[in-house]
């Protein structure tokens, strides 16, 4: 009877480095987020979590012009696995699995994207920061976006 109950947990137990790493939505992106630089702006938009989704949209441009947009999800999938898909412009969506995370910290990457490969969110106080970069960190592009007014 006691190796029958062994050999039925062990048939239940799946070793820890078959299992994704957890990874909690990063509330702390939640809110208005705006960057300015003379005629340069930037913004960026995040959902609260909600049924294992935040729902992200972003827009940069000079003076009136419109130079880039993005619309942007970060969700559980069935498997567990806690991802950002990127849809830029008209190109097709874009997948990037966390890879690491805290409590003010998030980083996603896609070693098979030409670029950007790893996409990183953390917080500064009430700033929240965002870089691209290749995944050995070279090519980096880094953004500061503060709360934006009346949010």
């Amino acid at each position: 009877m006691k190796s029958a109950l062994l050999a039925a947990l062990a048939l239940f137990s799946v070793p820890a480095a078959a299992q994704p790493p957890t990874h909690a939505l990063p509330s702390w992106m939640t809110g208005a987020w705006e960057k300015t630089e003379s005629e340069k702006w930037a913004d960026e938009y995040w959902t609260p979590p909600r049924a294992g989704i935040m729902i992200g949209a972003s827009r940069s441009g000079k003076g009136d012009r419109l130079g880039f947009w993005e619309h942007m999800r970060i969700m559980r999938e069935t498997d567990g696995t806690l991802t950002f898909w990127a849809i830029a412009g008209n190109q097709p969506a874009v997948r990037f699995a966390a890879t690491k995370s805290s409590p003010e910290e998030i980083v996603f990457e896609n070693a098979q994207h030409d670029y950007p490969q790893r996409i990183r969110y953390w917080r500064n106080g009430k700033t929240l920061m965002a870089e691209i970069s290749l995944l050995d960190g070279s090519k980096a592009s880094r953004f500061s976006f503060e709360p934006m007014a009346g949010s």
